[in-house]
């Protein structure tokens, strides 16, 4: 039995060490082969792009050597694919090799699209990758006052991310004593401030504390960079001094060139993870179409649901268990407070008061996040 999981980040990284341990013997027997596929030799911690921009990590904290995070029997390679062939069963690489495989999974993830937008790679600053995540940190250190906007593209990986910004962009410019001089304006492209509903009901009283303003119904068409505006297709448009973004995503090249997916997100059933109209395949984490948010904790438990029914199907030929939608995001809520939204397919977060228990909580997960990437957590 070949098993190819192709992409090295969470979810990618978690189906396989959890693969590789529940199939020991049957490697050790070669009875099973696992082989993943990577574009990278270095792993990053994603979620940590954020603390980069605000200048609490440096980008040498978001690394590890992918290597070290795998289980001994996995045969692992950084060697990325540029042409899945479905029908003959394999898959090409950059390197010209042949990948057959007998099951497959596709855990490739997503990519920021701001040039896609008019004047948005010049004119906004992002934290996405670890080259924009720098410069936004630049940017806010030379900041000395002004009108701050965020605006938000869809779709969008880690929908909490918008909220957190507004509360983490409140408390820097209070900690250099500038926040008298900043006025910070909230844009979101749908009728309330975040597309959960209760979550949207939570960080409205919470903005309001804060100062900060909100408009909804802003889908962002363009920015006029030489005169400071960010415009939409609503027939709106904003004046800013700086403006930070959060870009629409789109799944990785190779998948829409393959036409796999709209947008590079391939239809997935959505309890058992296998793409639909394959048997074989499988999807993971950001690459998928599920209506459920683009998070490494929806990552994770998708990995985790999937490796036991591979592994299940390897031993007795059939799955055990459904993904139920399951998804735990860390909500930053500012002055060292944090909460959480827990929700599935069936029920709704319930967001609770933040508390500073839990940000440290949160903090203290980007440590411990190695750990769960390795499926020991």
């Amino acid at each position: 039995m070949r098993i190819l999981i192709v992409g090295g980040g969470t979810a990618g990284t978690i189906v396989a060490n959890n693969l590789a341990r529940r199939l020991g013997a049957e490697t050790r027997a070669g009875k099973v082969r696992i082989t993943l596929l990577s574009a990278s030799d270095r792993h990053m911690y994603q979620p940590g792009l954020l603390y980069v921009a605000f200048g609490h990590m440096t980008p040498d904290q978001l690394y590890r050597d992918q290597a070290s995070l795998l289980e001994p029997n996995i045969d692992f390679h950084v060697d990325p694919v540029t042409k899945f062939n479905l029908d003959k069963n394999q898959v090409l690489t950059a390197g010209g090799k042949t990948h057959d495989y007998d099951i497959l999974v596709i855990a490739t993830g997503s990519r920021m699209v701001p040039e896609e937008t008019p004047g948005l790679t010049e004119g906004a600053e992002f934290f996405y990758t670890e080259a924009s995540a720098v410069k936004m940190f630049k940017r806010l250190r030379e900041f000395q006052g002004g009108k701050v906007v965020v605006a938000v593209g869809v779709p969008h990986k880690c929908p909490i991310a918008p909220v957190e910004v507004m509360f983490m962009l409140h408390d820097y410019f209070k900690a250099r004593g500038i926040r008298d001089k900043v006025q910070l304006k909230y844009h979101y492209p749908i009728g309330r401030i975040h597309t959960i509903e209760n979550v949207a009901i939570w960080a409205k009283p919470e903005f309001e504390r804060i100062g900060v303003e909100t408009e909804t119904l802003f889908n962002i068409k363009e920015v006029d960079v030489k005169n400071n505006l960010l415009k939409s297709e609503e027939d709106t448009e904003v004046a800013y001094d700086l403006l930070i973004v959060i870009p629409q995503h789109r799944g990785m090249e190779v998948l829409e060139t393959d036409n796999l997916g709209e947008g590079g997100w391939i239809p997935t059933d959505r309890f058992s993870l296998a793409m639909k109209g394959r048997d074989n395949v499988y999807v993971v984490g950001d690459t998928t179409n599920l209506p459920v948010s683009k998070t490494g904790s929806a990552a994770h438990f998708q990995a985790e649901t999937l490796a036991e029914n591979i592994a299940s199907i390897v031993k007795i030929g059939a799955p055990v268990r459904d993904y139920d939608g399951k998804v735990y995001c860390f909500i930053e809520a500012g002055h060292d407070r944090a909460t959480y939204a827990m929700f599935n397919y069936q029920n709704p977060p319930d967001l609770k008061p933040p508390s500073k228990p839990m940000h440290w909580f949160k903090l203290s997960y980007n440590q411990m996040y190695w750990t769960s990437v390795r499926g020991l957590l």
